[in-house]
Parts: structure tokens; C-alpha cells; sequence
């Protein structure tokens, strides 16, 4: 039987769907994937406007539900979902699903925590096992809606999709029967908003959409959970999300796997505080230089040849005084400091870093052309054709970006990456406690209470 819209195709999967359906590999992806937002959400509090945020969103209302990471912030279960979802992305740093073009985490997370930590207040838990299901169901939902999409981006997909995502997993915690979860995800696509224009421009607005979506999820969660009920058709519907957001779609893709592929595993780490779309370009010039041992000062030019996608995301040009978020959507600026240093640190965008003349100067002997790839959505492949001053040529095409499933980055690369994200929190945590959490989440099925995980991301007065 076909359902008149494919959200109910959605709500009928959640709801359904136990932590016994999951297969073993989607739990250990989870896993994986919830300790690297809790690092990467710790070290983007020192991120551009993480503090001005949090003191606004105090001035918005008082409330204690629940904290900000690393902060301590006590704020309504909204604000906090906000605040914490924006650190999640503040440093480009977060997890991505490449062929969904979102960060399927990032809104998920933020709001499912805050919620966590307000049930708790009010006497009810929510287990390791509830957010394990929940962040599985809620990468699920976003992703499976977002690849089955033809078309370019438009609006910014990691916090329009994002909000499915949060809505399904804040659905599933609190265990919403189906009318309820329905009108949970028409409550947050009324309220849904992301444009691309932020990216465009390089604006921290950018970041600021995914906090927005978060804190618009809790707050359709609470309207459905007290009865509100939306229109039905918000994903098929002449104005629903695929048509109006979006644009051309598949349904045999939209719905013919769910169930069957776990997109969570189909997560990719980022192993650089960058856009992903950068990633591939850096990868491939970063193994170059491994493999025939140049030095950024002996490049003449570089040129990489890359799918349209990549060319709109990160295609800007270098410029001599770059904000934060313009440069690390930059990808020559990215690409000539990686090269210069063997990788890209938080501290890529310091502002010695950003105005070094050997920088700059590479970086401007580097073009991106754009192939003729007819996917839209794609991040792959990238050809990287490198010139020496010696006449020397090195060309390399990277299908599988570091960090993807079919590159993964190692078990002991993501404890480092999380390990480094913790100490350069700006309100460090403290070794013991970054420890403790790897051993909370590597063993959540046993967790009884989620806001254990919060209590331990609390600043350690020590450090």
C-alpha cells in the first residue's frame, strides 16, 4: 500500500522500530559519532559568537532544564538546544553524510540532550539505550529524506533536514505514538528555516541556522506533545518540504531502503576543522606530499578538478583579511595551510595564521575547475594536479575522502581528535573527565541516565 505522503512512511519507522531491529554496526557507529559531537561541541564553545549567544539566550528566559556544554550555562530546554547545537558546528568540525549533504548529528544532538537533561528534572530518565535508539532513527529519518533529493542545494540542508532528525529523536525518547510524532515534524516544519545565502557570504549565521532548527525541534516537540496537530502532507505536499525546499526527488530512493540501510553508518568523520567539501582536496594534496615528500615551498601551482558542488561550497577565492567562517569554506586557503603544515588545527584560523604571506601566496596559485559531474549532490571525485618549481607533476583522484566509511579514520585517530577537541575547549574538562566519557559512551547501553554524560562535560574548576 502507497501512503499518500511519505512521512508517514517515516513515523511508521520510528515508531516501530526497537534497539533489537539495529544491527551492531549501526550501534557502534553511533557510538562513534555521539562521543565526536561532544568533542567537537566542547571545543566550538571557543568559536566565533558562542559566548554572546549563551549571554542572549539568558536574556531570553531564565531556566534551569538544562546546561551548556562545557559552559554551565543553565537555560530552558529550547535555548540550550540552540546553544549547544550551535557549538556543535561552530568549528565546521562536526560529522557529515556526504551523499546527503548533511550534518545529520549536529541539530539531532543538541535538542535530544537538552530534553535528556529537562526530563531528568522532572523524575524521568532517559537511558543510554534511549539515545542510542534515538540518534540511529533520527540520522535515519534526515538522511534518508535528503538523499533521495535530485536537486542542488537551496536552503541549508543541515539544519533543515537536521530538525527531522532532532524531531525523530526527541519523538522516540519521549516515546510519541504516531499522531503525535506526525504532528511533532509539522510543528518543526513550520517553523524551518536554513538559507544558503550564510554560506555564500561566509557568515557565522551559517552555524547560528543549525542552533535555530534545535531549538525549533524542542519547541515542536512540547506543541505536539500538548496537542497541537499540523497539516499532514509536509514532505509531498504542493508546499511540503520536497517541493518546496527542495525541489526534484526520487521516492523509490526516498523510501525503498529504510529499514534496510542504517544511514548512520554511512556517517564521515571529519578529520579537519573545514567544510567537508574541502576535505577531498586537501586529501589528495596531502597524499601527494606524503608519497613523493615535496614541501609547500617548493609548489609552483596546484589545480583541482571537482564536481559543481564542491566548486559553490568552497570555491571562494583567498582574500587578505578573512573572517573564521569565510576561510574555513575556502578551500585554497585550507589546502596551502595544510600543506604548509602537514594538516589543518583549530588554530588554522588564528589571525597570524590567516594573513602568513607563504599562505596567502600559495593559495592564490591554486584553481578549481569544475568537472562534469551531473550529480548535484556530490562530493566526489576530486583530481588534484600539483606543479613543482622543478617541472616535476604529481596528479592524484580521490574517491573515498579520508574520513569516509571506505576511509575511516582509526578508532585511536578519533579518541585523539576528541581528546584534542576537549583541551582546547575553552573551559577545559579536565583529562579525567574526557576519559570517563569515552568509557560512558562506549559502554551507553548500560547508561541509566544520559545527563551523566552532561555532568562530566561541566568545566573542571582545576584546569
Amino acid at each position: 500500500m502507497t501512503s499518500q505522503d511519505a512521512i508517514d512512511d517515516f513515523v511508521a519507522h520510528v515508531t516501530a522500530t526497537s534497539l533489537d531491529d539495529v544491527p551492531a554496526e549501526a550501534i557502534r557507529a553511533a557510538k562513534t559519532f555521539i562521543l565526536d559531537c561532544f568533542g567537537v561541541g566542547l571545543s566550538g564553545g571557543s568559536g566565533p559568537w558562542a559566548d554572546e549567544m549563551i549571554a542572549l539566550s539568558a536574556q531570553w528566559g531564565q531556566g534551569n532544564d538544562a546546561r551548556v556544554w562545557g559552559h554551565g550555562q543553565p537555560l530552558p530546554a529550547p535555548a540550550a538546544a540552540l546553544c549547544n547545537a550551535y557549538q556543535i558546528h561552530n568549528a565546521e568540525f562536526d560529522c557529515v553524510h556526504e551523499g546527503a549533504v548533511v550534518h545529520s548529528m549536529t541539530v539531532l544532538l543538541g535538542s535530544a540532550m537538552a530534553v535528556a537533561e529537562r526530563q531528568h528534572g522532572m523524575g524521568q530518565a532517559i537511558s543510554g539505550k534511549d539515545l542510542l535508539l534515538a540518534a540511529i532513527l533520527g540520522v535515519d529519518v534526515a538522511c534518508h529524506i535528503s538523499v533521495g533529493v535530485s536537486t542542488g542545494l537551496k536552503f541549508f540542508r543541515p539544519g533543515t533536514a537536521g530538525a527531522f532528525a532532532a524531531v525523530t529523536a526527541i519523538g522516540k525518547m519521549l516515546k510519541f505514538d504516531a499522531d503525535t510524532l506526525r504532528h511533532a515534524y509539522s510543528v518543526a516544519y513550520g517553523q524551518m528555516c536554513g538559507t544558503m545565502q550564510a554560506h555564500t557570504e561566509g557568515s557565522m549565521l551559517l552555524g547560528m541556522q543549525v542552533g535555530f532548527n534545535a531549538r525549533n525541534a524542542v519547541v515542536a516537540c512540547d506543541m505536539a506533545a500538548a496537542g497541537l496537530q499540523g497539516p499532514r502532507n509536509i514532505l509531498e505536499g504542493p508546499f511540503g518540504f520536497l517541493n518546496l525546499f527542495e525541489g526534484d526527488y526520487d521516492r523509490d530512493v526516498l523510501l525503498g531502503s529504510i529499514g534496510k540501510t542504517w544511514r548512520i553508518t554511512e556517517l564521515s568523520h571529519k578529520p579537519f576543522p573545514s567544510g567537508r567539501a574541502t576535505h577531498g582536496i586537501v586529501d589528495g594534496c596531502l597524499r601527494l606530499q606524503k608519497d613523493h615528500g615535496f614541501t609547500a615551498d617548493e609548489v609552483e601551482s596546484i589545480v583541482a578538478t571537482v564536481p559543481p558542488l564542491i566548486h559553490h561550497l568552497v570555491g571562494r577565492p583567498v582574500q587578505d583579511e578573512m573572517s573564521t567562517n569565510y576561510a574555513r569554506l575556502c578551500a585554497t586557503y585550507v589546502t596551502a595551510h595544510a600543506l604548509r603544515h602537514k594538516g589543518i588545527g583549530v588554530d588554522a584560523y588564528d589571525a597570524g595564521n590567516l594573513t602568513q604571506p607563504d599562505s596567502q601566496d600559495l593559495a592564490r596559485r591554486i584553481r578549481i575547475d569544475i568537472d562534469d559531474n551531473p550529480d548535484p549532490n556530490a562530493l566526489v571525485p576530486v583530481t588534484m594536479n600539483v606543479t613543482l618549481k622543478s617541472g616535476a607533476v604529481h596528479d592524484i583522484t580521490v574517491q573515498d575522502v579520508y574520513g569516509a566509511p571506505a576511509n575511516p579514520m582509526t578508532h585511536a585517530a578519533h579518541l585523539d581528535k576528541f581528546r584534542n577537541n576537549c583541551a582546547v575547549a575553552p573551559r577545559p574538562i579536565g583529562e579525567a573527565a574526557a576519559q570517563a566519557l569515552i568509557d560512558q559512551v562506549e559502554d551507553l547501553e548500560n547508561l541509566d541516565d544520559v545527563t551523566r554524560l552532561v555532568d562530566l562535560m561541566m568545566p573542571n574548576p582545576a584546569t
